[in-house]
């Protein structure tokens, strides 16, 4: 099988790809994507932009010219739940993408087409969260510094349902309307929605991995691409690397 991640962090690529074996890059759509081995699987990398055209775009590309048969996305999320702090790990084991009220216009714009929830795979989440708690326990110690310069003491695992909206929370106001709407949510991201839907159209399975970057009260790192370099991108490459070696993680649940 061909795996493929996908991200929106530059950090998060640049840890992957210095670590890929006999790779191959190749440019297609304004991306580049480098094929190659990591870890001894077979693994395309790529990074899109946070937005859901770019990751719909993304996701249909890896499918189309690199045959994957499963997709594994990383990137940044928005604290909604009040137990979570700067820098712990959310693994979706459900995507639901929520209607939206404009408030210029007062109007509830419905959620696209089709469907507006969709669960991550069973059986590579059950994989990766696995190889979470683990790496999650190794690295707390190797990056003591940067979780203390951020004044995080141990980065946390927690699964369970995300929220996809374009918009985002814009403010700390928005991130309690969204928190009281879906009480279950654990935080909100920009583009997953957008990978869901292209998954499940082709029956392929997904996963998806964010680290929060922003509290539920809206505040966040006082410099976010230092958090991205020194927090969040180590974290979902040692992450994604463990579950790699650990091996039965990546077979996915074979579609009906």
């Amino acid at each position: 099988m061909t795996l493929a991640w996908m991200g929106t962090q530059p950090e998060e690529f640049e840890c992957l790809r210095g670590a890929l074996e006999a790779a191959v890059r190749q440019h297609h759509a304004g991306r580049e994507f480098h094929a190659g081995r990591l870890d001894g699987r077979e693994l395309v990398l790529v990074r899109c932009g946070p937005d859901a055209v770019a990751s719909a775009i993304t996701a249909t590309l890896l499918i189309e010219r690199y045959g994957a048969t499963a997709i594994v996305a990383t990137g940044l999320a928005a604290a909604l739940a009040p137990g979570l702090r700067l820098g712990d790990v959310l693994l979706a084991r459900e995507l639901r993408q929520p209607a939206r009220e404009d408030e210029a216009l007062f109007v509830r714009t419905p959620a696209p087409a089709g469907r507006a929830s969709w669960p991550t795979d069973a059986l590579l989440g059950d994989g990766l969260a696995a190889a979470a708690r683990a790496a999650l326990e190794a690295e707390r110690i190797g990056l003591a510094a940067s979780l203390a310069a951020f004044d995080i003491g141990a980065p946390r695992l927690h699964e369970g349902l995300l929220l996809s909206d374009a918009r985002g929370p814009g403010h700390a106001t928005e991130a309690r309307a969204l928190h009281a709407a879906w009480p279950a949510a654990l935080a909100v991201e920009t583009g997953a929605a957008a990978i869901a839907r292209v998954c499940d159209d082709a029956d392929l399975p997904f996963v998806l991995l964010h680290t929060v970057a922003r509290r539920p009260d809206g505040s966040g790192p006082a410099v976010p691409g230092r958090f991205a370099a020194e927090v969040a991108a180590p974290l979902a490459a040692a992450i994604l690397r463990r579950w790699l070696r650990d091996g039965a993680a990546v077979e996915p649940d074979t579609p009906a």
